[in-house]
């Protein structure tokens, strides 16, 4: 049989347990109404609104300078930073010589001699109108040899010389001078200081495409890393050198040379845009589509190569910056 419990016992445990649950409850909303009395206080104290604003203040601020240095990191997404080969963009001129992987951000003024309407015969590697050098120096050659006379050409019918009334010195001093006239004025139209903008984004092409391709660089710089392990199994070719593929001509199609010609017109059209061009919606279009062009070739480029050795000379030598193919570029 079961022991009994008495009544009054049940009673009193019974009154026990509701007498802490009330308490307990009573607590938990005298802690709630305090904290809401405490923050009700707050919003009408002026010391912790000022604070309050005085925090976000600081807050939005420290964004603006972290959103300043991201966009400083990352770079110019259209110009980058300008080289010595960039530079040459402007004047179709080789590059002056200087330090490996050096970059410069402020124009450097070339010198006057640069800037002659004369070509300079120890630089100049392109002409105009595709002329060389030997055809601008046979044209020169057949203009004197037009240019000189022949002697019976300096004597009358009646017989009278017209050498009589000029000495031979006067007759070579005046002979000399018009050769030298005409030689460089020949030269003045060979030379790409006076051709226009696409005359200059011709030779532009022609130099990048003997600095960038690959029929060139395949000597100097190295393969990336590990190529084998990329390249799908039915397509590898043999190792050995009697059977592998030879280039055939100038490499004008790689990702190298494309991202150069896409520098060099993007140089002259975003230098048009900023001095002329402000008001030129269809151009504005066409930098957009050319910027953005360069960015898929770049992130192309650097997958492919794993940023390696050509991916790295591409970006040393144009100035390329991690805005050009990272993140979204808006203009």
């Amino acid at each position: 049989m079961p022991p009994r419990i008495p009544f009054f016992t049940c009673l009193r445990a019974s009154q026990n347990a509701s007498a802490a649950n009330a308490t307990r409850s009573f607590s938990q909303t005298s802690a709630t109404a305090a904290s809401t009395v405490t923050q009700r206080r707050r919003r009408h104290d002026p010391y912790a609104l000022a604070q309050a604003k005085a925090r976000k203040a600081a807050n939005l601020s420290r964004q603006e300078v972290l959103k300043k240095e991201r966009a400083a990191a990352l770079g110019d997404p259209v110009n980058g930073v300008e080289t010595p080969f960039v530079r040459s963009f402007d004047t179709a001129l080789p590059p002056e010589p200087a330090a490996p992987n050096q970059r410069t951000q402020t124009r450097v003024a070339t010198s006057p001699s640069d800037d002659a309407p004369g070509p300079q015969s120890e630089r100049d590697e392109h002409l105009n109108f595709y002329l060389s050098k030997q055809e601008l120096d046979q044209g020169i050659e057949h203009s004197r040899w037009l240019s000189t006379p022949p002697a019976s050409a300096f004597q009358d019918v009646a017989g009278v010389t017209t050498s009589d009334l000029l000495t031979p010195e006067e007759k070579q001093a005046q002979l000399a001078q018009q050769q030298t006239t005409a030689n460089e004025a020949l030269r003045r139209i060979a030379s790409l200081s006076l051709g226009s903008s696409k005359d200059r984004l011709r030779v532009n092409i022609q130099r990048i495409i003997d600095t960038f391709g690959r029929h060139n660089t395949d000597s100097t710089l190295p393969p990336r890393p590990k190529d084998q392990d990329r390249t799908p199994y039915n397509l590898r070719t043999p190792s050995s050198p009697d059977q592998a593929n030879q280039r055939v001509g100038l490499d004008t199609g790689s990702s190298e040379v494309q991202i150069a010609i896409l520098t060099a017109k993007i140089r002259t059209l975003s230098s048009f845009l900023s001095d002329r061009g402000r008001m030129d919606k269809v151009n504005k279009r066409n930098l957009r589509l050319l910027v953005h062009r360069r960015q898929k070739l770049l992130r192309y480029l650097e997958r492919k190569e794993r940023g390696g050795p050509r991916f790295q000379n591409v970006v040393d030598v144009l100035g390329l910056t991690e805005g050009m193919w990272r993140g979204e570029i808006s203009l």
